[in-house]
């Protein structure tokens, strides 16, 4: 009976099971003596496809930034709203992947998929009236925003112990032990609030910096001498 034949070893292969053991176990988990025993293969085999353990968490983190979906900027939503749909949708993909978020946070350095969310974040409000040099500041302010939230849980760091809160030490924090339990509810309330407010403060500073040319109901294409005016 012929032996049954093993997976063929591919990058994608490879880069989805780091994914899995980063998600499982953090970062520290990915070695290639590991991943090969993971893989079924031999140590040196991964090095046609990586030269390094970095380069297969840079892989890694690249793929998450493939899930964060970039439609709501070529579907003509108003650059708000764009904003708001993308940073939900960004969120999502830090929060199931959480343990590649200090990889991502570095930077998109040569990764396409990250370097292509850069570029469409970018481009898209310059065509809808933001100066390239404000333009920049939007995505970089939006990228705090959410990495900053992906970075931990603030319902999550309160333990769930009445007694840790004295009253006569902490008299305002009578609730707080309650917090873990409505963790999601908690942090989706409070990233909505923020995320709000953040555009709020955006979309007042588009009228300053533009002089309330362009919009944030429609695609907001300025004029060219708009688009390219310098702060």
């Amino acid at each position: 009976m012929a032996r049954p034949r093993k997976p063929l070893l591919s990058t994608g292969r490879i880069v989805a099971t780091a994914r899995d053991l980063v998600d499982a176990e953090g970062l520290a988990a990915v070695s290639t003596r590991r991943l090969a025993a993971e893989l079924g293969v031999s140590g040196p085999s991964l090095y046609n496809h990586f030269r390094t353990k970095d380069e297969i968490l840079q892989a890694v983190a690249d793929s998450v930034s493939a899930q964060v979906d970039l439609s709501m900027f070529e579907d003509g939503r108003g650059w708000r709203t764009a904003l708001h749909d993308w940073a939900l949708s960004y969120r999502d993909a830090l929060r199931d992947h959480p343990h590649i978020v200090p990889v991502l946070a570095k930077g998109p350095g040569r990764r396409p998929a990250s370097l292509r969310l850069a570029d469409v974040v970018h481009g898209a409000m310059v065509t809808a009236g933001w100066p390239p040099a404000h333009a920049t500041s939007v995505g970089a302010v939006m990228r705090y925003f959410v990495m900053g939230a992906a970075l931990g849980s603030f319902a999550g760091g309160f333990v769930d112990e009445e007694s840790a809160y004295d009253p006569d030490t902490y008299p305002h924090l009578g609730q707080a032990h309650l917090l873990a339990e409505r963790q999601e509810t908690v942090d989706d309330r409070a990233f909505e609030a923020g995320l709000n407010a953040l555009l709020d403060g955006l979309a007042l500073r588009f009228e300053r910096v533009t002089g309330g040319t362009g919009g944030t109901g429609g695609t907001g294409v300025a004029p060219e001498s708009v688009a390219g005016r310098r702060p």
